[in-house]
């Protein structure tokens, strides 16, 4: 992930200047995972229109911002969870809040990489559609922590929460991903047993 750090950075940094070709690698390296994290938020025939609206300020906003691959990553998350609590405001829904019991942080994350296991066993597309269909918090940290990248700590300021609830979330969202690939746990010690 270091190298694709450095190269977004870098290109981050030259659509800053005007280039074209790097927003258009910045877009190619970013819009399919926020667009999959703004579908946990809004349902599917928006999302679409909402990340396009993320896209615009972000566009817009650019020049002002400073960082690295993470920060920026970062940046775009909170316009687009932006954008998509204000198309929730305008609709007159409310999203479900994000909130965890002092129980819940009792529940530590295991040692296993139930992330790359998971992901590793689906297509992209099919990931965001079981991850859009896990309860809201756990969707959220899901599709920050483990397919955006972003650390527990920026993740629970996004969210507005604690990064403990975060990293609960986290792996319970795992957890019932895993558990949805192998239902009957007939893996023979893959998925399942990892978590």
């Amino acid at each position: 992930m270091r190298g694709e750090n450095c190269e977004l950075t870098a290109a981050v940094h030259a659509a800053q200047s005007g280039d074209e070709a790097a927003f258009r690698a910045v877009y190619r390296a970013v819009h399919p995972r926020l667009l999959g994290y703004v579908r946990t938020i809004v349902a599917e025939p928006d999302a679409e229109d909402v990340t396009a609206e993320a896209w615009l300020q972000i566009a817009r906003d650019l020049g002002r911002f400073s960082g690295d691959a993470d920060r920026f990553r970062g940046w775009t998350a909170r316009i687009a969870r932006n954008r998509a609590l204000d198309h929730l405001r305008a609709r007159g829904r409310r999203p479900q809040e994000t909130c965890a019991d002092e129980d819940d942080l009792a529940d530590l994350p295991s040692s296993a990489d139930t992330a790359e296991e998971a992901i590793a066993a689906l297509d992209t597309s099919r990931v965001l559609q079981l991850v859009a269909e896990l309860p809201q918090e756990q969707a959220g940290a899901v599709m920050l922590r483990t397919m955006i990248g972003m650390d527990s700590n920026r993740a629970a300021l996004l969210l507005g929460t604690r990064p403990g609830a975060v990293r609960t979330a986290n792996h319970r969202g795992l957890r019932r991903l895993a558990q949805r690939l192998d239902p009957f746990g007939l893996d023979g010690g893959g998925v399942t047993a990892a978590v």
